[in-house]
């Protein structure tokens, strides 16, 4: 049985207007359920058994959808382009408006998950919930020993005391290939964090996020079962 919702907030869910937006109907008494008028912002409905009706016209219920694409490189990790460059989105045949939880950049690959579910797209994004992100980065020069102990240990990125959870290799005669796990959210974290060290990276790839692996083609899709959706949204609630 689906738990009662407010009916500001279905409405917004359900793609047609902002929750704002939903308020100001709800107000102006154009909104109704069940042929009753309502009024109060803080109605519960049941979706799944509740007719709402805006103006006369019934709200359908939006349905939620969850994918895992493995990026390739030369992709947008948005909506839209304004250089009108292939966007993750193109890459998706649905027909629901679906966006890119988080955004990995333009030439790295790997997993990145796609929905429109605002909250399961929070709850991976907020920084108190540490979700964790492992790359594959190959870099110009061997990593040696010491500032791998100084990317563990933290060191300053604009002004922020940064570091990664682990650094190892996959094989230990070569240390231009690293592995490392983060939490961190911002923007070319793992680049700069490498950069900081006077290193160059020439390529990266996420083989995770909230533990969920590449288990397809690079350049593919699927979509994500009710298990794997739940397991991560009881595990950062």
């Amino acid at each position: 049985m689906m738990a009662l919702k407010r009916i500001n907030k279905f409405i917004a869910e359900s793609g047609i207007t902002s929750r704002r937006k939903a308020e100001e109907l709800i107000l102006q008494g154009r909104v109704s359920v069940n042929n009753k008028l309502v009024n109060e912002l803080g109605y519960r409905i049941n979706p799944d058994r509740d007719e709402v009706f805006i103006d006369g016209e019934r709200i359908k219920t939006k349905k939620n959808a969850y994918y895992l694409l493995n990026k390739p490189k030369g992709t947008i990790s948005t909506t839209s382009d304004e250089k009108n460059r292939k966007t993750v989105v193109d890459l998706i045949k649905t027909k629901e408006k679906i966006y890119p939880v988080g955004r990995l950049d333009y030439n790295t690959t790997g997993v990145l998950l796609l929905t429109n579910d605002g909250d399961f797209s929070n709850l991976l994004t907020h920084p108190k919930n540490k979700v964790p992100k492992v790359y594959e980065v190959k870099l110009d020069k061997p990593l040696d020993e010491t500032d791998k102990k100084e990317l563990i240990k933290g060191i300053f990125i604009d002004r922020r005391r940064s570091k990664f959870v682990k650094v190892t290799f996959a094989n230990p005669k070569n240390r231009k290939l690293v592995e490392v796990e983060s939490v961190e959210g911002r923007n070319h974290f793992v680049k700069k964090m490498f950069q900081a060290l006077g290193q160059n990276v020439k390529s990266l790839n996420r083989k995770s996020f909230a533990g969920i692996k590449a288990d397809i083609p690079l350049g593919s899709y699927r979509e994500m079962n009710k298990t794997e959706v739940q397991k991560l949204i009881k595990k950062y609630s």
